[in-house]
């Protein structure tokens, strides 16, 4: 049976790999802050979008090919950062990293990946973004950035959205601390799935490498500290132009959701902005990143690149998205669902689907390229009702 057969939609492979991982790593990936509205709320605002459909327009011929930040994708997709990827199913980053480079996709590797940046980079070639979870230590953080340059990655994208910890419930109930630390409760969960526990075996323990690196250099850091002690830095603006200075490539700020603090990130240098809510796993207050798009986008006008993430669920989303003013859009817990679903199999099968799915829509709507979705609406929703 193909792939399509069984697994039509992302929403199989959500409810495969929910099956295939450990409970503990299921709510690591799946879940959120508080009472988890951020997530629901996504989903609202993203599915208020409707679209007029159109009929005889004779044959249709979709293309996807988009170029963004001075490179040309097969999509206006990518594959956005996740902490602990390796966690989530073995081998991840390699695995995300080698079907973006084959499907021609960005794959965004995070400071707290299981995986090294030398290693990952090559994988990636020209298709890498690296992401900066902001170090305290200003050597630290030179040396990380002069670490990504050289190992290829050509985009820099700084999370700007962290300005603590947040406290994700349903992961403190799961016993799971980042570094994971087994309990006779892990071990059982794992025992119970053997795919997972083998993968892991042969991949080797999840760890948070390229911060165990510099954590062994550090004097000063507490006996007890685990790694992510490093990055607790609280940005401010000078930080930023800090990391502007260093980094000679596409800057990209994530986590924006206030139109003001867009407007001074361009002025600053930034040459994109990635609106997100961090898909609810740090503030259940905040609005619907739609809203946040929409709002953004009237005020920096149609030239500033502006990327989206949250709630994304298909390529009709991903019109959705394009259509109230991103240019790309970013998944980041799909991709992990699809390869705890089906392994690296799995990754190329979920761009398929996004591909096929954007493919059929357009068609639907007569219309031949993506951002052409934006002259489609029907009518321009109100995203004022998904702010609270």
């Amino acid at each position: 049976m193909s792939l399509d057969l069984r697994y039509p939609a992302l929403s199989d492979l959500k409810t495969a790999c929910k099956r295939r991982v450990p409970w503990f790593v299921w709510e690591y990936l799946d879940s959120a802050t508080g009472s988890e509205s951020v997530k629901p709320r996504n989903r609202a605002a993203l599915e208020a979008v409707l679209f007029r459909p159109a009929i005889l327009r004779g044959p249709i011929a979709p293309d996807l090919s988009t170029r963004f930040l001075g490179q040309d994708y097969a999509l206006p997709v990518g594959v956005a950062p996740v902490g602990m990827s390796g966690l989530i199913w073995p081998g991840a980053e390699a695995a995300l990293a080698a079907m973006a480079q084959d499907t021609r996709l960005p794959y965004c590797l995070s400071t707290v990946a299981t995986r090294l940046p030398e290693e990952i980079g090559p994988i990636a070639g020209d298709m890498g973004w690296f992401q900066l979870y902001p170090p305290k230590d200003p050597e630290i953080r030179a040396d990380i950035l002069a670490r990504a340059r050289k190992a290829g990655f050509r985009v820099l994208v700084l999370t700007v959205d962290l300005p603590g910890p947040s406290r994700r419930e349903r992961q403190l109930r799961a016993e799971l601390a980042i570094p994971p630390k087994l309990t006779p409760a892990m071990l059982w969960q794992i025992a119970q799935r053997p795919a997972w526990a083998l993968g892991t075996l042969r991949a080797g323990q999840p760890r948070l490498r390229l911060m165990e690196e510099y954590l062994r250099l550090d004097g000063n850091a507490p006996s007890t500290a685990h790694p992510g002690y490093l990055l607790r830095a609280a940005p401010d603006w000078d930080y930023l132009h800090a990391v502007r200075d260093l980094w000679d490539g596409p800057l990209v700020i994530k986590g924006v959701l206030e139109p003001e603090d867009a407007e001074r990130l361009r002025a600053a240098g930034a040459d994109a902005i990635w609106v997100s809510n961090h898909g609810g796993r740090q503030f259940d207050g905040a609005p619907a990143a739609l809203a946040a798009l929409q709002a953004i986008r009237a005020r920096l006008g149609p030239e500033m690149p502006l990327i989206y993430d949250g709630g994304v669920e298909g390529g009709l989303d991903v019109l959705r998205t394009l259509a109230l003013g991103a240019d790309f859009t970013m998944l980041g817990r799909g991709w992990h669902h699809a390869l705890g679903a089906l392994g690296p199999a799995g990754a190329a099968h979920l761009a398929e689907i996004l591909r096929a799915d954007m493919v059929a829509n357009m068609m639907q709507m007569g219309i031949t390229r993506p951002e052409e979705a934006r002259t489609r609406l029907w009518p321009a929703p109100d995203m004022k009702s998904n702010e609270t």
